[in-house]
């Protein structure tokens, strides 16, 4: 159950999606209240899952080869095949590019690396998408903590829920896996939040340009941290099923 957990927590925290959204959010006005609002909602998610799984469960893990077992196991199989498909899907779907005017188009998916399409939402330069900010700007707290709870990689959550059935909360360490599991799932919030309370500034200005270099590698990061955990949910219950 370690491993799964804390494999699981460190795709969630890689998660290119949320990061780049959070950094939109921490940029605009009161964004550190704003990204402090996300993180809270962000938790919250984590919390309320492990909470319920815990409920049901009576914090006691299932017999082996009993039929909870049995169907949780498969359930981590199906995520885990769910999640190997979507890498496919995403690694051969085509390229999406922006034009200057803001309009998204599909170019075949390009094999060698090339020039990246100009037009990052997160850019600091003029004229790149100025909606978005004005609409960052205007979110309350709670628009920012709704958002973290959309943006969740809801497919990994659920993995780490299957995990969390597993756990035996009779023994202290337990308690200790499963707070190391929100933290780590929420670490690169955390630290982008921490650096815009300690130098605003320069923060805000590194964590734009971090968001453009995501934005160039988006695809990828998605596809290998799917593959990798898709693979590894499959081959670790196929062998426990079997």
């Amino acid at each position: 159950m370690v491993l799964d957990l804390l494999l699981i927590a460190l795709a969630i925290t890689l998660d290119p999606l949320p990061i780049m959204a959070f950094v939109l959010v921490v940029a605009s006005a009161r964004g550190v209240w704003k990204g402090l609002a996300f993180i809270l909602g962000w938790l919250a998610c984590f919390v309320a899952v492990i909470a319920l799984v815990l409920s049901l469960t009576g914090g006691q893990p299932p017999p082996p080869r009993s039929p909870p077992s049995t169907a949780t196991l498969a359930a981590k199989l199906l995520i885990g095949v769910a999640l190997v498909l979507y890498a496919a899907y995403r690694h051969r779907r085509p390229v999406r590019e922006r034009t200057p005017s803001g309009v998204t188009t599909a170019v075949p998916h390009r094999k060698s690396p090339g020039p990246e399409p100009p037009g990052s939402v997160a850019s600091s330069q003029p004229g790149s998408s100025p909606s978005v900010g004005d609409r960052m700007d205007r979110g309350s707290l709670g628009t920012a903590a709704g958002l973290a709870v959309l943006l969740q990689p809801w497919g990994l959550v659920a993995a780490g829920a299957l995990t969390v059935v597993e756990a035996d909360t009779s023994h202290f360490s337990t308690w200790l896996v499963l707070f190391a599991f929100c933290v780590l799932a929420t670490g690169t919030l955390l630290a982008a939040e921490l650096y815009m309370v300690c130098v605003p500034a320069q923060a805000q200005r590194r964590l734009l340009d971090m968001r453009t270099w995501m934005e160039k590698h988006e695809e990828r990061a998605i596809v290998v941290g799917s593959l990798v955990i898709g693979l590894w949910l499959t081959g670790k219950s196929i062998y426990e099923l079997t």
